[in-house]
């Protein structure tokens, strides 16, 4: 597959998983699809998850990506010099999306591990979670000890494993992006129009470069008859040569 080919590939495939991770964070906003719980949180009571404010999902694996998303699928159309400088851009705009998906990534981890902000048993809220020795995201029945939301933690791991393998594709893609615009760069776009126009014109130059050879030789000769007149089987060399290049 050409290298523009493979950009478009992985530009459009960035799209979803770009959508996917703004919408994820989004909704984590709203524990149970509530909206009383961010209402709260904006008083100044402890309702939501700290890494949710982090804004992974928006800023990580949404923004970081999408940008470089919308530039990497550009770069697989035709263009001047097979598109090698929108190729080199590729390579930078990818990095950005690596850096963007390792933080979405990396604040869903942390937010699994950590486990939800929830009301516990006598009504006060906290992450029960954070200090227990034995990991909730394996025993289904730690998960009662959550009271308010309702399907808190079933809530947060949907939502939070969600937005670690899209991160996590998104990572994939844009790595390999990395790889295929440095290809690029040495080989174009692979755009057969392009690669034939481009052939044509360097045929054309070199023709041009032998054929004042040529008379650059003639005029030597007239110059400095002696000269050729001793070398002359150089000079006969030399033409022959000449003349083969100009009809290859």
């Amino acid at each position: 597959m050409c290298t523009g080919k493979c950009s478009k590939f992985i530009g459009i495939s960035l799209y979803p998983l770009a959508l996917l991770s703004i919408i994820c964070n989004i909704f984590l906003f709203f524990p149970d699809f509530q909206t009383t719980y961010p209402k709260e949180a904006a008083e100044g009571l402890y309702r939501l998850t700290d890494e949710i404010k982090y804004m992974g999902g928006v800023v990580g694996g949404g923004i970081l990506v999408l940008i470089p998303a919308i530039h990497i699928h550009s770069t697989g159309r035709q263009g001047c010099c097979a598109n090698r400088c929108g190729m080199f851009l590729s390579i930078i705009f990818a990095a950005v999306g690596v850096a963007g998906a390792l933080y979405s990534g990396t604040i869903a981890v942390v937010g699994l591990i950590r486990g939800p902000v929830c009301s516990v048993e006598d009504g006060t809220w906290s992450r029960p979670f954070l200090n227990s020795t034995a990991s909730y995201l394996g025993d289904s029945d730690l998960w009662d000890i959550c009271k308010e939301p309702e399907n808190i933690v079933e809530f947060n791991i949907g939502l939070f494993s969600a937005l670690l393998v899209a991160a996590g594709l998104e990572l994939l893609l844009c790595g390999f992006q990395v790889l295929n615009g440095l290809f690029g760069c040495i080989c174009g776009t692979c755009s057969h129009k392009e690669v034939c126009t481009l052939h044509k014109k360097v045929t054309i130059s070199k023709g041009q470069i032998i054929y004042l050879l040529h008379v650059l030789l003639i005029v030597l000769q007239y110059l400095d008859t002696d000269l050729w007149f001793q070398h002359g089987a150089l000079y006969n060399f030399l033409i022959v040569g000449l003349n083969y290049a100009l009809f290859l």
